[in-house]
């Protein structure tokens, strides 16, 4: 699969077969965000937060626990496994509701991640912060069964450090000349950086013919990466 544009053929090729989808992602200078139409202090808002040790255990194995706590919905939290081998997923993980395993790919950088989700009720971030309570108590069953599998041993789960608040705004940019919106993430982070993150999702058999088109038409705006593309989570857990 022939790969153009800003995402190169290499690692997306290695990953190919593995997954059904792909998310295309890229880091691009905020200031360009404007020539986008993008405002960055407008879009729906969210608080975003991580949990790990303060020596970063968790993500140092491949495993990060967050949570959204969103404005004007339900807040979620997710483990995450990223690098994940789909083939030794085991089965009850694989075959469990709001597990999905899918390449995220940026600009030279691809890797294959498994997600487990669990809807939160309204507010329940919040709270649980302004009590006191550990967040680590709203993760589900088997978001505790997947951290005993995945997480180094000894680490106990009420003894973990917040990081964040995390502060995001999204939109969706429709882009002359692509027949698919993007989506784009605005995160500030406590030191005050920032890092606005364009993405899309399509089946991995597609991924060479929308890069080539999200490339095209994003340089027709004048936007390339920039020079550091980094995920979000990376940044907000060694900013």
């Amino acid at each position: 699969m022939a790969t153009t544009g800003f995402w190169q053929a290499a690692p997306l090729r290695t990953l190919a077969g593995q997954v059904p989808q792909v998310e295309l992602k890229i880091v691009v200078p905020q200031h360009r965000g404007r020539k986008l139409g993008i405002d960055p202090n407008r879009g729906p808002a969210r608080r975003v937060y991580f949990l790990d040790t303060p020596d970063l255990d968790l993500y140092r194995h491949g495993v990060i626990i967050r949570f959204r706590d969103h404005a004007r919905r339900r807040d979620d939290a997710v483990v995450k496994l990223r690098p994940v081998v789909p083939g030794r997923v085991p089965g009850w993980l694989r075959d469990a509701n709001r597990f999905r395993m899918e390449i995220d790919a940026l600009p030279g950088h691809a890797v294959c991640s498994g997600a487990l989700k669990e809807r939160l009720g309204r507010k329940d971030v919040s709270r649980a912060l302004a009590a006191g309570r550990p967040l680590a108590k709203l993760l589900s069953a088997r978001q505790r069964r997947l951290l005993g599998k995945y997480a180094p041993a000894g680490i106990r789960l009420g003894d973990l450090t917040v990081f964040g608040p995390i502060d995001v705004r999204c939109a969706n940019v429709k882009l002359r000349g692509l027949n698919r919106g993007l989506t784009a993430e605005r995160w500030r982070y406590p030191d005050g950086s920032d890092l606005l993150e364009l993405s899309t999702k399509c089946p991995v058999d597609e991924a060479a013919k929308v890069a080539g088109r999200v490339s095209t038409a994003l340089r027709a705006y004048g936007v390339e990466p920039a020079d550091l593309q980094r995920t979000k989570t990376e940044l907000a857990l060694q900013a």
